[in-house]
């Protein structure tokens, strides 16, 4: 089974553009893997969803294949100033093709650079438009002082199929958790191979596992579009998506930071919300779409509304280089991501998935303030004020009314210190758990 890091090191420089065969080769190589994994544990091969082109999916339309077969601008004597050979950034993805000699003036218009890095290449799409493009470093378009040149761009659309690969790992219930990455972006890494090879080593030690609880479902497609045809095509299953975690950018060295659904009130959001503290200390919190913009939207979206948050590795607020420094552009390589790094997004992950399976209602098998001291429980206010209020404050919410997360969230406190306390309480057949609200209040049990 090959590592997360050597995933991404024989995947990440093919042209992975929507709907083309290097995605299809990079869908087909993680299938293998998983398929081969699953066979050892007795798990569900990797499904491969296709929908051709040109297929309704709501308001949108599934695009053509594309196809490069060369692209180069060169001086009219014949020196070639760039190649599509060298690097699948060089064109425009889903350029139109287009061959003749250029005037300069007109050609700088079809000349695309990236905003920050002078020396790096951009990463330029148009997917839903016609036009044709090249894409170089600034400080390579700043020597064309020439009065024209020549352009070759060899490009075909013809009918294909987009491709979304589909893990499921059945739990006790139907109602399903999604985690989703996007396998497109040719030659690069960070966005969002990372997120693909940790959404996939994440259902590996899933499936590893002990049975869950909820069930769960990895999806790996072309950015937004996949979603959409996805979704759109298995409507039956929204009503039981309950939640979900969209994965990116994992692999540099920023803090995670976790954007919230747009239902920032949902189980999803209060669970994960007051779970990552523990798992990473210097994480930050977002609301939707203030970190980073991905398929989560497909998620949120009316007729939808399936809670889906995003975990991501981005600079702070006020960076100039927001989301990381090399984005869209040639320099989002091997060399800026480790598999350390890799790891710990793949625990954070796995911890925020634990919470998940874990957040119920306790319930009270009590009756009154519990006599801490009888049962070893009580602690100190002497010694540890704090402690000794935050016991008596978990205890009085565990009423089978309140999640684990909602009494977290309502304390400003991590899921794992609520989890720990209302455990004790637990061993000592003090409450017990519920997945579903059960009402204690006499009062309410009269009326009800």
């Amino acid at each position: 089974m090959s590592t997360m890091l050597e995933l991404i090191n024989d995947l990440w420089f093919l042209q992975r553009d929507l709907v083309s065969d290097d995605f299809d080769r990079a869908l087909a190589r993680l299938a293998s893997e998983w398929d081969e994994h699953a066979a050892q544990l007795g798990g569900q091969p990797m499904h491969i969803h296709t929908y051709p082109s040109g297929t309704r999916c709501w308001t949108w339309r599934v695009p053509e294949k594309w196809i490069c077969e060369t692209a180069y601008l060169e001086t009219l004597d014949g020196q070639r100033i760039l190649d599509f050979a060298n690097n699948p950034l060089h064109v425009i993805s889903y350029s139109l093709p287009y061959e003749g000699i250029v005037p300069r003036a007109e050609l700088l218009q079809h000349l695309h650079v990236h905003p920050r890095l002078p020396d790096a290449i951009p990463f330029v799409f148009k997917y839903y438009e016609r036009d044709w493009g090249l894409c170089l470093p600034q400080t390579l378009r700043d020597t064309l002082n020439d009065p024209a040149y020549r352009v070759v761009i060899r490009t075909r659309f013809e009918p294909g199929l987009l491709k979304v690969g589909e893990i499921v790992i059945p739990g006790e219930t139907e109602q399903s958790f999604v985690l989703v990455s996007h396998l497109c972006h040719p030659a690069m890494v960070n966005d969002d191979l990372t997120g693909v090879v940790v959404t996939l080593e994440t259902a590996r030690r899933l499936l590893s596992g002990p049975r869950p609880h909820y069930t769960y479902r990895f999806l790996i497609l072309p950015e937004t579009i996949g979603s959409v045809a996805y979704l759109s095509h298995n409507e039956q299953l929204i009503p039981t998506m309950v939640g979900g975690l969209f994965l990116e950018m994992l692999g540099n060295a920023s803090p995670h930071s976790l954007q919230g659904s747009m239902q920032p009130d949902s189980q999803p959001d209060r669970v994960l919300r007051a779970a990552l503290p523990d798992l990473d200390p210097q994480a930050s919190l977002g609301a939707y779409r203030t970190v980073i913009n991905n398929d989560e939207r497909q998620f949120n979206a009316p007729g939808v509304r399936v809670p889906m948050l995003s975990l991501s590795r981005v600079e702070p607020q006020g960076s100039p280089t927001r989301p990381y420094r090399e984005y869209h552009s040639s320099f989002d390589t091997p060399a800026i991501i480790s598999q350390e790094r890799l790891q710990e997004s793949l625990t954070v992950t796995l911890g925020l998935l634990q919470a998940w399976e874990e957040n119920q209602y306790p319930v009270n098998d009590f009756k009154g303030e519990i006599f801490c001291s009888g049962y070893g429980i009580w602690v100190d206010y002497r010694v540890n004020p704090d402690g000794h209020r935050r016991l008596f404050e978990i205890m009085e919410r565990c009423d089978g009314e309140h999640t684990l997360a909602d009494i977290a969230n309502e304390l400003g406190i991590s899921f794992g210190t609520v989890r720990s306390v209302v455990q004790q309480l637990a061993d000592h057949q003090l409450v017990h758990f519920s997945r579903r609200p059960i009402i204690t209040d006499p009062h309410r049990l009269q009326k009800s």
